[in-house]
């Protein structure tokens, strides 16, 4: 029978793997960890510079942030590549990612941290503690304690985000797949197998995710 009237094909499922199992963990997952960890430091330093910082800054910080969250990330992402041509395709994901993510991630420390009670800062200030140590020692680790399973499914998210690196030339899972499709004319296999491999990778780190957010909620 002819290959190309048959929908499926298990051979050039298997054979478009190794492709994307090479880019899930040179790419997707590099631009996942690097990202998160950028978006997860940068965004508390803007949660903490809009609540300590006087007024206007604030209000400046409020605006870039807000301007970032409402751009979509894939427009962000081609004008990086075209702005700065210098820098490495990959190396701007990683840095574009992380921004982005940061802006949310900023707006779930602000939360965490408005909801520590109010007694917390009074017993701290009682403790005659400076108001650094009364950050570090009081109120972060507890706005942390809340917010970590938000924090999480922003991870998730930016994981099933990395296709969009294709519109800058990186190869991700999904442009693996893409191009197996095109040189082997097998669209069909190759996508439905990027889907699962996404699928494998996400939702059993969902489920961990809903684990943790129980567990925090009762022993909270």
């Amino acid at each position: 029978m002819n290959d190309d009237r048959v929908i499926w094909n298990w051979d050039h499922a298997l054979a478009a793997l190794p492709d994307m199992l090479w880019a899930f963990l040179t790419v997707t997952l590099y631009v996942t960890v690097l990202g998160s960890i950028i978006a997860a430091v940068l965004g508390l330093i803007i949660a903490l510079a809009r609540k300590s910082t006087p007024r206007p800054i604030a209000a400046v910080l409020t605006f870039v942030m807000n301007f970032i969250r409402m751009t979509p990330l894939i427009v962000q992402l081609l004008f990086a590549y075209y702005a700065l041509t210098a820098v490495p395709p990959l190396t701007l994901g990683v840095l574009i990612f992380g921004i982005h993510y940061a802006t949310y991630m900023a707006e779930v420390y602000r939360a965490g941290i408005d909801a520590v009670p109010r007694g917390q800062w009074e017993a701290a200030t009682a403790l005659s503690m400076s108001r650094g140590r009364t950050w570090t020692a009081v109120i972060i680790p507890q706005a942390l304690r809340s917010t970590l399973p938000a924090l999480g499914n922003y991870v998730i998210s930016m994981f099933k985000e990395t296709p969009f690196l294709a519109v800058i030339t990186v190869t991700d899972m999904v442009r693996a797949a893409q191009e197996y499709g095109g040189s082997h004319f097998r669209f069909m296999e190759a996508i439905t197998m990027a889907g699962i491999l996404f699928l494998v990778a996400s939702y059993p780190t969902s489920l961990l995710i809903g684990r943790l957010e129980k567990r925090l909620a009762y022993t909270t």
